[in-house]
């Protein structure tokens, strides 16, 4: 366990999460606003190839968050595309579980992510975006602290139509400030 913040802790993924990872994706409420990749259709044993290299050599800490009470896998969250130089890094999160959705558990993990990432990996600014149509996840990061930068226009396409998306960036001066 890397990280735990009392409801939930935060552990290495595995091969084992594969199967929920499968059923997940063939969620479209789930995949609507996720990552390019999971959009597509994808095999039980494609997610199993990619979760045995989905921390080797890369850049970036990508986490499952499970619930403390029952070890059951509710999504994954990191920050990736970390730059050494630069100390800055890329939040995401998937709540692939829809039975928790609604329950605080974004801001909640956006929290223990975003305190990782400036007090562990010494990051100084944590970037994200999201669609300007999931209007839950905007919340819970701005309840985090992520301050809204701009807009990037007809970013990502769903649902056969173009959709912005919002970027948003906390700086870890900012995050000393609001958490001292």
């Amino acid at each position: 366990m890397l990280i735990s913040t009392g409801r939930l802790y935060f552990r290495p993924l595995v091969v084992e999460d594969a199967s929920d990872f499968y059923r997940w994706l063939g969620c479209p409420k789930v995949t609507k606003y996720s990552l390019s990749a999971f959009v597509y259709p994808q095999s039980l044993a494609d997610i199993e190839q990619w979760l045995r290299g989905i921390n080797q050599g890369k850049s970036g800490v990508e986490l499952a968050v499970c619930c403390a009470k029952t070890d059951k896998l509710l999504g994954y969250a990191g920050i990736v595309s970390i730059s050494q130089l630069n100390r800055k890094g890329e939040y995401f999160i998937l709540i692939g579980d829809v039975e928790y959705w609604g329950r605080g558990l974004g801001a909640e993990i956006t929290r223990a992510i975003t305190d990782y990432g400036f007090n562990t990996l010494g990051l100084h600014r944590i970037e994200l975006s999201a669609f300007c149509e999931n209007i839950a996840a905007i919340k819970a990061y701005e309840k985090v602290g992520y301050q809204h930068e701009g807009v990037l226009r007809d970013a990502g396409f769903r649902d056969g139509r173009f959709l912005d998306q919002v970027q948003m960036s906390l700086l870890s001066t900012d995050w000393s400030r609001v958490n001292s």
